[in-house]
């Protein structure tokens, strides 16, 4: 006699194994990126940042249009507030965005995989303060080694390392809002990018017209790449959006590592950046993350026990 239950099981397991492959490409892919914006390096970086809402923008409303998803468009933009709630996630992804590239493309891929690396724990940070989430013991203890880490950085620098920070900070208060936004991630990357596009297009105008914008003065291989942010910058987007519905936020809390260490690795193996006595700095933050990742699978853990 064969078990009714079997088959929904395996139609889990078996979504479970896509959602997580789509996770880590998608994160992979994020690691990969200093590699392209690299080759874009000669350009300002504010005008790839434009090229980049504007060519997200056409490949989002393309894939809306193929799926028939206008009304959650329109209706995200139907009042003020929606309006507004979306200008400010969407002036902070661009502000994320663009000390991203600027990091990039100043040598500084060292300092931008500091500011991922950085982001779980300031998630707990805006938790705790933000939303008077509590947290346990070990939280406390990853934010404090993090803090401490981040400390000993800005002493050896002589400075904030503000890449990292702004690029934590941002991408931590942006991921809230989306969080507490009832848009799915396309809509959402759509309807941001809609509200910015007048601000983009008249830069790119302004640009061509000064004979300072990179479309007709770079090579051929540049132009593929300019037009080609709009892919860049979606695809990994719909496998993060594709990932999160088919397996555990925890799992997705694991895997979140593999693009900021991709990325060190990068800045080390290919761009051959120093790490200037960034190491113990580094290890007290990596501490930090390990803490929180082990404190997060035991409360997994946990849960089912206390309720059964």
């Amino acid at each position: 006699m064969t078990n009714p239950a079997a088959p929904a099981h395996h139609e889990h397991h078996a979504h479970a194994r896509t959602g997580a492959l789509a996770a880590a490409l998608c994160y992979f892919l994020w690691g990969l990126v200093p590699l392209y914006w690299k080759q874009l390096a000669g350009i300002n970086p504010v005008e790839l940042i434009a090229h980049r809402h504007l060519w997200s923008l056409v490949f989002v409303l393309v894939i809306i249009a193929a799926q028939g998803r206008f009304g959650e468009t329109r209706a995200a933009l139907g009042t003020v507030r929606g309006v507004g709630v979306n200008v400010l996630s969407a002036s902070l992804l661009t502000t994320n965005w663009l000390v991203y590239v600027w990091g990039v493309n100043t040598g500084h891929v060292i300092e931008t995989s500091l500011g991922y690396f950085l982001v779980p724990l300031v998630n707990v940070a805006v938790g705790r303060f933000v939303l008077h989430e509590h947290l346990r013991r070990l939280q406390w203890l990853a934010i404090g080694l993090a803090a401490a880490g981040v400390t000993l950085m800005m002493i050896q620098l002589g400075r904030p390392p503000w890449i990292a920070l702004v690029l934590a900070g941002s991408w931590g208060a942006y991921s809230l809002m989306r969080k507490q936004s009832p848009l799915g991630s396309l809509t959402g990357l759509t309807v941001e990018t809609l509200l910015l596009a007048p601000l983009a297009i008249g830069f790119l105008l302004w640009q061509h017209h000064t004979g300072a914008g990179a479309l007709g003065r770079v090579n051929f291989a540049q132009h593929l790449l300019v037009l080609s942010s709009g892919v860049i910058t979606a695809v990994p987007l719909l496998l993060f959006a594709f990932g999160a519905r088919r397996i555990r936020l925890s799992t997705m809390g694991l895997l979140q590592y593999i693009a900021p260490s991709v990325q060190f690795v990068i800045a080390l193996a290919v761009y051959h950046e120093p790490l200037a006595g960034r190491g113990p700095s580094f290890a007290l933050i990596w501490a930090g993350l390990a803490l929180y990742t082990a404190d997060n699978l035991w409360a997994q853990r946990r849960a089912p026990a206390a309720t059964t």
